[in-house]
């Protein structure tokens, strides 16, 4: 079993959510009193969320490099970021240690073209619905990528913000993802891509009337599947 290094804290919430997954499916596939070796290298996310909000992403970079070099030093194999937003500087890490970074975008890409989908909404930061850096990689696997309407991306970012990462989950926000998971659904998207690590907290397969792909489970279980190979 390789050891898994997770740089996780952005937020706690969902990377509890990791930790819990990863373990639970070490001990399904293995048995016994199997669990998952790995190491958790927790950021303080107050100091992510600063540098996102200011446009600082070389410092954020830094900061999760630091992480990542450590968990190298420490012997892990390979690193899982437990976010979808921090990938925006995955290059800037992976440049600086000589582990591999197992990429959230590819994992999920992975599991919705086996599903045979082609066009997914994407509900995330309104970094990851609005830049590049993750759309980009759905769509060079061939992956058409809706988001939503501008006051709906208000509206799916600040529960993410305000609700979610401090453990917060509103029925009445649940009922305004459902909402906007309708409107992507009328446009076209045949999947609904839960592309933060929190959503999942909130949104559950039965809220919507297509395939839900919580980023969470898949990077948490394409973890497993690395360390076992």
């Amino acid at each position: 079993m390789k050891t898994i290094g997770l740089i996780g804290g952005m937020s706690w919430e969902s990377s509890a959510e990791y930790y819990r997954i990863i373990n639970e499916e070490a001990k399904k596939r293995l048995g016994g009193l199997h669990s998952a070796k790995c190491l958790l290298y927790s950021i303080d996310f107050e100091e992510i969320e600063i540098c996102q909000r200011n446009g600082e992403w070389e410092k954020a970079a830094q900061i999760l490099t630091d992480a990542a070099y450590c968990l190298q030093l420490a012997g892990v194999d390979f690193i899982v970021i437990c976010t979808n937003t921090m990938h925006k500087v995955v290059n800037e890490i992976q440049a600086n240690i000589n582990i591999p970074i197992l990429h959230i975008a590819d994992i999920t890409a992975q599991k919705v073209l086996s599903c045979g989908i082609k066009t997914v909404g994407l509900l995330g930061t309104k970094y990851t619905m609005e830049q590049d850096f993750y759309k980009s990689r759905l769509e060079e696997k061939g992956i058409k990528v809706l988001i939503p309407k501008e006051s709906d991306r208000v509206i799916v970012n600040t529960v993410i913000y305000n609700e979610l990462c401090l453990g917060k989950i509103v029925e009445e926000s649940r009922v305004k993802y459902k909402r906007i998971i309708e409107d992507l659904i009328g446009q076209g998207a045949e999947g609904i891509i839960l592309g933060c690590t929190e959503i999942g907290l909130l949104v559950k397969p039965g809220d919507a009337t297509v395939p839900l792909f919580d980023t969470t489970l898949l990077h948490a279980l394409g973890a497993v599947d690395f360390a076992l190979e």
